[in-house]
């Protein structure tokens, strides 16, 4: 997107960027919450089923895992909004945008071996270990493919379209995503 280009047709400050960079990973933020509320809450609802005191050894080391994993996901995902309180009015606007998009890439990462994990569980209770594996297998083939390979090549195809044009990368401020997953 041009407007998202450093010195394109966008005119604002360094700050007023910030500010929109910050809003924007917020809405972004919201979305992925959602889902990690629901995957949580159905974890915590697992403990308590009548079946669940014949799972096998596996299987509930893989429910706690899960379990933990949620936990670390949700965490990290909240973490940008106390960095933001702890910082709020300190001038630290470019620095809690920089720092919360590096939690949400390292949210994601973690959020895609939970889902894995959570994918492995049930699976593994319906159908069998060996069915269970090849399905988490190809959770995180998907989430990887969507999540950090898609915008990795959409990265490398905005930084040659950009190159063309005289104008930075595609990313904000002319940095790719963090390594710790997707981000902007």
């Amino acid at each position: 997107m041009p407007d998202d280009i450093p010195g394109s047709a966008r005119r604002e400050t360094e700050l007023e960027r910030a500010d929109r960079n910050f809003v924007e990973l917020l809405q972004e933020l919201r979305v992925v919450q959602t889902g990690v509320q629901i995957l949580f809450a159905f974890l915590l609802t697992l403990a308590f089923q009548a079946r669940f005191p014949a799972l096998d050894p596996f299987q509930r080391g893989t429910y706690v895992t899960t379990l933990i994993l949620a936990v670390i996901a949700a965490a990290l995902f909240t973490a940008p909004a106390a960095v933001h309180r702890a910082l709020f009015r300190r001038g630290a606007k470019r620095e809690i945008v920089s720092v919360s998009s590096r939690l949400a890439g390292i949210g994601l990462t973690v959020l895609s071996l939970a889902l894995t994990s959570a994918v492995l569980l049930v699976v593994d209770v319906v159908y069998g270990t060996p069915a269970g594996t090849a399905a988490a297998a190809l959770t995180l083939l998907v989430c990887t493919g969507l999540w950090w390979l898609l915008p990795t090549l959409m990265g490398r195809r905005a930084t040659g379209e950009g190159a063309k044009g005289g104008g930075a990368a595609g990313y904000e401020d002319g940095a790719p995503p963090p390594a710790g997953g997707p981000g902007g």
